[in-house]
């Protein structure tokens, strides 16, 4: 089926933590999921306390939902050192011109202490 008169729609953005099994073995992943967005270019990018990150970051091209959306993600590699020194990391999704969308994860609610 055709899917018309689909303007820009953004996406749900969730931020998920790094897992205390991977921390343990020193590595910080954090992945930002993009849901549901059209249309297809939108830009995933990350800030660390407020800073764009430096660490190492990865995105997976969009993928065609079958209600005509798309969905991406894309993940930040951290060390384990720095993460436990990270007090906010932020997922941004921006699409040409228009204000950038965002979603912040808050780091001292996913300590295991």
């Amino acid at each position: 089926c055709t899917f018309q008169g689909v303007g820009r729609v953004p996406p749900s953005l969730t931020v998920l933590a790094p897992s205390s099994e991977e921390l343990q073995q020193g590595k910080a992943t954090v992945m930002c999921v993009a849901n549901k967005g059209f249309p297809s270019d939108w830009r995933l990018s990350w800030k660390v306390d407020g800073r764009s990150s430096s660490g190492e970051e990865s995105r997976s091209p969009g993928a065609l939902q079958n209600d005509g959306h798309y969905s991406w993600s894309s993940t930040l590699r951290l060390p384990a050192d720095q993460w436990e020194k990270v007090g906010s990391v932020t997922c941004e999704a921006t699409q040409g011109s228009h204000t950038p969308l965002s979603e912040t994860l808050m780091t001292d609610q996913c300590s295991q202490s």
